[in-house]
């Protein structure tokens, strides 16, 4: 399941913490594409994840890494 990824919005990781979505970036040396993200429960700084691991399920349920929040 592909759900879009907007910067500026909010999300919750499978395991409960909340994150927003700060940009986009491509890796320098295999060009992946990346999700620049900061954690809203503490100021640890940005971080990133390769895109297929963002929509990644994760359990036999269909649970998603994370989920996009209204």
């Amino acid at each position: 399941m592909e759900q879009e990824i907007i910067i500026g919005k909010k999300y919750r990781h499978f395991k409960g913490n909340m994150y927003e979505v700060v940009g986009f970036a491509r890796h320098s040396e295999t060009d992946e594409e990346m999700i620049v993200y900061k954690p809203l429960y503490n100021d640890s700084g940005l971080w990133v994840r390769p895109r297929k691991m963002w929509n990644e399920v994760v359990d036999d349920k269909g649970t998603l890494r994370f989920t996009l929040l209204d």
